[in-house]
């Protein structure tokens, strides 16, 4: 008998990659870089050894919280 465990699938979660994050925030790469650091934008996802990606539910939160903030 096996024990295997099978794998959870979320099919709502999306990782998007750097050119679909400007496009959907219309920010620049830097400025995505620079309020990550400020801790004021998602941290991105390790995808590969030189891949990264974004979850897109964080971005589309981001974004909600921005539309928001301006009252």
């Amino acid at each position: 008998m096996s024990t295997q465990q099978t794998p959870t699938v979320h099919p709502e979660l999306c990782i998007l990659r750097l050119p679909a994050v400007q496009q959907k925030t219309g920010l620049k790469r830097a400025f995505i870089y620079q309020l990550m650091q400020q801790n004021k934008f998602p941290k991105s996802v390790q995808l590969g050894s030189r891949a990264v990606g974004w979850d897109a539910a964080e971005i589309d939160q981001w974004i909600e919280d921005r539309i928001k903030e301006r009252g």
